[in-house]
């Protein structure tokens, strides 16, 4: 049987309440389906539910196949080794025991029939350009792109029919980017991939989009999904204009109805004043009017309500996405001012750099997983001091670190602004975070239940609006777990920064988006620069 899933009438509450996912249909066949949505529409808890990791509210889950899923987050610890990462230590263990002349049926009911476990698990990380790690070694010191990828060559050792892939880019660099793509292409099975990657997004065969508690399939590619897109919100945009135009005839007509009623009541009273007209017969007149004068305003308000209602349908087929336009004037740098400076800076886990940027430049920052990257950053935050060397930075800076860590769960997203931002008011703190789209009540939120969205705004927020202005923003992976929308503010937000930034991203079209003027790759040997025409074939 083809490999496929199909879920029916599905709905998920979580323990305390909050419902991720009501009543949802979908199927999915072999191939491979980008699954794109807003933060915390339900994308990775469907995965969840698909995979068996949780149990569906009501509804059924059907899986034809084996299922292997690769999360957002590998539960690691340092001490974790490779082969227990890659889910073979139990047969790795059986294998070394019956080596070593132990005869325990236990040992060859672990093993089964995989003798040629450690040559497959081998065969895979040569594939996946792990061929350096060691199968026993441990996770710590390993990148997080290298940790990916290892967690990926463990699903794939499982012969799974069913690959479930939560956003499988985060943190890989440009070879391991093209690893899980050789993989993604060459496989037969059916696939369901979270991402908001726009390059992985192009190697799929459908794309479906999770929206309010619906899924909608398009066959084809992100951007050929992007064109259909494009068609139906141009023509839902026409729509409502259409919808608005009869909605003011509708009205216009009222108030004519109205005037002509109110005329011929008047002329009414005005014969009745008048006399002439026997009693009996202007209540006959009267009672015909009134009748005639409910009936035209009845038919006429429900003409203006029907109109009402087919513009607010109109409307609801818009996408009308919330824009950011945040200006930080005092985030300005004269040209020719120097914002870092590295001279023969040895890095502490890294090579040695030298690096001058004056300015407002903004430094997209590429290299392999592993290279050095964050320490770099680190190194400019005084976090991680450099071995030797020199490494100023002369003006206020501020740190996005992948992990989002800086700011209080417990407090609201207005309370951590203004705690780092002490001599602004409430109004002005209010003010800022209105533009970084936390309007009213939004601010008021606890951090802890954001989505990575809007934790990641929030995080920009805080850095942003720090009592001094930041002149210099250093970004660590800033895109990785956002979905379309949330990439498209943080470009947004960052363009109403008017100082220096260095960008750390694999994440290629995003860093076109923000239009560096230098782009560089860090390497074993330090820092080089790169042609951007050519940047998208680096390693980083």
């Amino acid at each position: 049987m083809p490999s496929s899933v199909t879920v029916v009438d599905l709905s998920f509450v979580w323990p305390d309440g909050t419902p991720v996912i009501d009543h949802l249909d979908a199927a999915f066949g072999p191939g491979r389906t980008g699954l794109i949505g807003a933060n915390g529409t339900g994308k990775s808890t469907l995965l969840r539910l698909i995979s068996g990791e949780l149990t569906p509210t009501s509804g059924t889950v059907r899986v034809q196949g084996r299922v292997a899923h690769l999360p957002q987050d590998l539960p690691l610890r340092r001490t974790t080794r490779v082969d227990e990462l890659l889910g073979i230590d139990r047969a790795r263990a059986a294998l070394q025991a019956i080596e070593r002349g132990d005869t325990d049926p236990a040992h060859y009911d672990a093993l089964g029939d995989d003798w040629a476990v450690e040559e497959r698990a081998r065969a895979q990380l040569d594939r996946l350009g792990l061929h350096h790690v060691d199968l026993d070694r441990p996770v710590a010191g390993l990148s997080g792109g290298e940790c990916t990828l290892l967690g990926l060559a463990g699903r794939l050792l499982s012969r799974p029919d069913v690959l479930l892939l939560d956003e499988p880019t985060n943190n890989l660099d440009r070879r391991g980017r093209d690893r899980l793509l050789e993989v993604l292409g060459g496989w037969r099975g059916a696939a369901i991939v979270v991402s908001h990657d726009r390059e992985l997004l192009e190697a799929v065969d459908a794309v479906a989009e999770l929206r309010n508690g619906s899924l909608r399939t398009h066959t084809g590619t992100f951007s050929s999904y992007q064109a259909a897109l494009a068609v139906e919100q141009a023509a839902a945009a026409q729509a409502v204009t259409s919808a608005e135009s009869e909605l003011r005839r509708q009205q216009r007509d009222l108030v004519e109805a109205r005037t002509r009623l109110a005329r011929s009541a008047r002329q009414g009273r005005a014969l009745a004043t008048n006399g002439g007209v026997p009693k009996i017969l202007l209540g006959g007149m009267k009672r015909r009017a009134e009748q005639t004068s409910g009936r035209v305003r009845g038919v006429h308000e429900d003409r203006v309500a029907g109109a009402r209602e087919r513009v607010a349908e109109a409307r609801a087929a818009v996408d009308a996405d919330e824009v950011i336009r945040l200006d930080l004037p005092d985030s300005e740098v004269p040209a020719r001012r120097r914002v870092l400076r590295l001279v023969d800076a040895e890095l502490a886990h890294g090579p040695t750099v030298s690096l001058e940027v004056h300015g407002p430049e903004r430094i997209a920052l590429l290299g392999a997983n592993g290279v050095g990257k964050t320490t770099l950053l680190r190194a400019l935050t005084g976090a991680t001091p450099a071995v030797r060397g020199t490494v100023e930075v002369p003006v206020p800076t501020a740190y996005l670190p992948q992990a989002l860590d800086l700011l209080d769960d417990s407090l609201s997203v207005l309370d951590n602004v203004a705690r780092l931002a002490p001599g602004a008011t409430t109004n002005e703190v209010r003010a800022r975070l209105a533009q970084l789209l936390f309007r009213g009540d939004r601010a008021d939120q606890l951090v802890a239940t954001l989505s990575g969205g809007e934790r990641l705004r929030a995080t920009l927020a805080a850095l942003l609006l720090t009592d001094p202005t930041p002149q210099l923003l250093l970004l660590d992976e800033p895109t990785n777990n956002l979905d379309m929308a949330g990439v498209r503010h943080l470009t947004e937000a960052l363009a109403g920064h008017r100082g220096a930034m260095v960008v750390v991203s694999h994440d290629r079209p995003f860093l076109r988006d923000i239009q560096p003027t230098r782009w560089l790759e860090l390497t074993a040997d330090g820092l080089r620069p790169l042609d951007p025409a050519h940047a998208s074939g680096a390693t980083g």
